[in-house]
């Protein structure tokens, strides 16, 4: 499948940063970026625009400077989602059986086809829908803030949890739809730690590798 060049251009910012090829503090300059990855500077510009959202970078006046996600951060992440998710899940017991069938009939078609561009857009939705079940506006907006600054671990990164991923996702729904809110929580709470230990061995790796 080809990728947006700029979807292209942040994975490749995204792989360089974390293999440690830019270091924290290194500024991402356009012009550079654009002439490594021998392209034009407007989808180096966009990428750049969602690496700083998804907190690889962030700005030191008028530049952008990288900045590692370490593990400890993607503890902290993990266990917030942990606590507000399962909240959401214990609470979205009350979905209607329409809905929950028709969040299962998506997945069961993405895990047809294979991951894509598809994957991040109903996983953001099966997520947005369990929070949202929590009828608290701000629990809402973490959650989505929070899975921003984990989403550069996507299947291309940690290919295992695709399908796995999509399997808990079903799980949880059977939950629901059998009105099992307590189950539920505990499936989407060990969902959640599954992908937490998938992206801690991700980084581990890249720390082994730079150590060699």
């Amino acid at each position: 499948m080809n990728q947006p060049l700029a979807y292209q251009a942040r994975d490749r910012i995204v792989e360089m940063i974390l293999s440690g090829e830019l270091g924290p503090g290194d500024t991402l300059s356009e012009g550079r970026l654009g002439l490594l990855l021998d392209m034009s500077r407007t989808p180096v510009r966009e990428a750049m625009k969602r690496i700083e959202a998804e907190g690889l970078a962030a700005r030191e006046g008028r530049f952008l400077k990288v900045r590692r996600l370490t593990c400890d951060e993607v503890c902290e992440i993990f266990l917030l989602r942990e606590t507000l998710e399962t909240h959401g899940a214990r609470a979205a017991v009350g979905l209607s059986p329409a809905v929950l069938e028709a969040m299962r009939a998506r997945i069961e078609a993405l895990m047809l086809v294979g991951p894509g561009e598809e994957h991040w857009r109903i996983d953001d939705d099966f997520h947005h829908m369990i929070a949202a079940a929590s009828g608290n506006p701000v629990l809402v907006s973490t959650v989505e803030a929070l899975r921003l600054r984990t989403c550069m671990f996507d299947y291309g990164r940690v290919p295992d949890r695709f399908l796995k991923g999509c399997r808990e996702h079903l799980g949880i729904l059977d939950a629901l739809r059998r009105g099992g809110g307590e189950e539920a929580a505990q499936l989407m709470g060990a969902h959640i730690l599954r992908a937490r230990n998938a992206i801690l061995a991700h980084l581990e790796h890249y720390e082994e590798r730079k150590g060699q």
